[in-house]
């Protein structure tokens, strides 16, 4: 097969590799797109390696036809799945638990965005967090993947949404359902009383997030866009009864991402197939072509998914991109 190899650092390359070999429990999926998600750019840096035992390729997450079957799925059936890594290839093993059927409503190529947004999403404003219908929620960069999505699933539970987005951006992130939206290049956040923050920046945002909680708010970071290190007031945490969660997705045991993902499916693919929430994709390009994809998502050009596909996904029954 190929996939997109790492010759070096801040390279990528089109390449022929082995086929995978699934382990016991694990199916072979023939891919039919994958996501740009910024976790594959820092690989491709050189500073984000995949995991033990994850394939070398970037791509945390792809759709396709199962190849070879495991758990409660057979060849022919179309699914998404979680990945440690390998989603830029032609093909993937992934651990049967790690898998999802697409969601009704939602075609094959679209599916391929799916798992590592709702995944992300779904872990921090519910497991995390504990979002509830009636409190407000902070969503730093709306208009990435993960934002587009955790505006609208904080809309399903009831809460009311405010986003942080350049203000070109704002048009779309109010018609997903985001009650206020600012300006993160000048606009205040500090007095949103947020009960939840969904932070993408990390140290840069520290200070004011924490200012920007309610009392009792939870701030969960996701992400370090501006940095690793900040002095946190824990006075200002006291004073507020507030606390401070960091989780990563990628790291988690295995035991622990088949509990997300069946939460996932429990709770988010209803709400996908009501249209209650909508799949956001920005545009659909070749596998082949995922530098230029990485550049688009690195200098923030994008509202939503950044999709890869493969030649799979002209297929017959492998749906087109929405």
């Amino acid at each position: 097969m190929h996939a997109m190899t790492i010759p070096a650092k801040g390279e990528l390359a089109w390449s022929e590799v082995p086929d995978p070999i699934p382990a016991e429990g694990e199916v072979l999926i023939r891919t039919a797109a994958t996501a740009v998600n910024r976790a594959d750019l820092l690989q491709v840096a050189g500073v984000y390696p995949p995991p033990p035992g994850a394939p070398p390729y970037p791509g945390l997450e792809c759709s396709g036809v199962v190849e070879r079957g495991a758990g409660l799925w057979r060849p022919g059936d179309e699914v998404c799945a979680l990945l440690g890594g390998g989603g830029y290839a032609e093909a993937v093993a992934v651990d049967a638990a790690h898998v999802l059927p697409v969601p009704n409503g939602v075609d094959l190529v679209t599916a391929g965005g799916l798992p590592e947004v709702a995944c992300t999403v779904w872990s921090n404003l519910t497991m995390v967090a504990g979002l509830r219908a009636g409190e407000t929620v902070l969503i730093h960069g709306g208009g990435s993947g993960v934002g587009t999505f955790a505006i609208q699933y904080a809309k399903a539970l009831g809460a009311r949404v405010v986003t942080t987005a350049r203000a070109a951006k704002h048009a779309q992130l109010r018609e997903l359902g985001a009650d206020e939206c600012l300006d993160y290049t000048g606009d205040d956040f500090t007095g949103v009383g947020a009960d939840v923050i969904l932070d993408i920046i990390g140290a840069a945002y520290l200070e004011r997030n924490v200012q920007a909680l309610a009392t009792g708010g939870r701030l969960v970071v996701i992400g370090l866009q501006g940095g690793a290190r900040a002095e946190l007031n824990l006075g200002a945490l006291l004073a507020k009864r507030a606390s401070v969660a960091a989780t990563a997705l990628r790291s988690r045991p295995a035991t622990e991402k088949a509990a997300i993902v069946a939460g996932v499916r429990q709770d988010v693919w209803p709400l996908l197939a009501s249209g209650a929430i909508r799949p956001v994709v920005d545009r659909v390009l070749p596998l082949a072509e995922a530098a230029a994809a990485q550049r688009i998502v690195s200098a923030n050009e994008h509202v939503g998914k950044v999709l890869l596909v493969t030649s799979a996904a002209s297929a017959p029954g492998a749906g087109a991109p929405a």
